[in-house]
């Protein structure tokens, strides 16, 4: 499965490297692709491992916003 996240607040390799380590120590996450220009953050994961809601906790305590 996969899903996009639109964040806001991102505007460097820093951002891109924060948001990528937070979603992958979630168990589950299989992969994150990030589109710093769009904002958007592409997660591949398995299902009824991780929930949405816990990938946007893991983003916001990063310090972002998931829209």
């Amino acid at each position: 499965m996969s899903i996009t996240l639109n964040v806001q607040g991102m505007s460097c390799g820093h951002c891109e490297s924060a948001v990528k380590g937070a979603l992958g120590e979630l168990e589950g996450v299989n992969g994150v692709d990030v589109d710093l220009g769009s904002g958007k953050v592409e997660v591949q994961y398995e299902e009824g491992k991780v929930t949405e809601a816990q990938m946007k906790e893991a983003i916001e305590e990063q310090g972002y916003d998931v829209a």
